[in-house]
């Protein structure tokens, strides 16, 4: 029975990086948006719904940004057109690598978008704010208010926490990071009663 891992944690604490220590395919939902953000059908449904902002094809990031920034209702709009699309694009994911033993499931809005189910294992990657804001600083597109809006749409990070299965301190440590990986992995492999 395939086995799914969904990784949670808070912007910038390395999820992604995490998740591709596992060894098994990751749907990655920031790659995924990033494609739909080039469909002309999604692009419709935000014009439509965003005109003021949304103007050009294939959607252009900083008018993404601006929508947002204007008004926090807007990302919420613009989750309700994109969200659809990614668990749509996630079933696909499932049903291509229904025969493996797991899969990592790298999406921002797990929990909030209710596509985990009850038997799925949720790994919470714990890193300390300090080197997170370092982290977020360095992406090209940073921008804190634009981060903080993403922020109030999650759930509270201690909720995630206490939510998990498991839960890895990254250091930002690849050998580290490795091992705790490692580790889990097999406890995960392990578990009996998965059925």
């Amino acid at each position: 029975m395939l086995k799914k891992i969904g990784v949670l944690g808070d912007i910038g604490s390395g999820k992604s990086f995490i998740a591709s220590q596992f060894g098994c395919p990751v749907f990655n939902a920031d790659k995924e948006v990033n494609k739909i953000y080039k469909k002309k059908s999604c692009y419709k449904k935000l014009n439509k719904k965003l005109p003021k902002y949304i103007k050009s094809y294939p959607i252009n990031k900083i008018e993404l940004s601006n929508a947002i920034l204007a008004n926090n209702k807007n990302l919420r709009k613009i989750v309700n057109i994109v969200h659809p699309l990614v668990r749509k694009e996630m079933n696909y994911f499932l049903k291509k690598n229904y025969k493996r033993k797991m899969v990592v499931l790298d999406i921002p809005l797990l929990i909030e978008n209710k596509l985990n189910k009850k038997k799925d294992i949720l790994v919470y990657v714990d890193a300390k704010k300090e080197k997170i804001n370092e982290k977020l600083k360095k992406r090209i597109n940073y921008n804190r208010k634009l981060i903080e809006n993403f922020r109030k749409i999650q759930k509270p990070l201690a909720f995630k926490k206490k939510l998990s299965t498991y839960i890895i301190k990254n250091n930002f440590k690849l050998s580290t990071v490795r091992k705790k990986v490692k580790l889990i992995k097999s406890k995960i492999i392990n578990e009996r009663n998965c059925t």
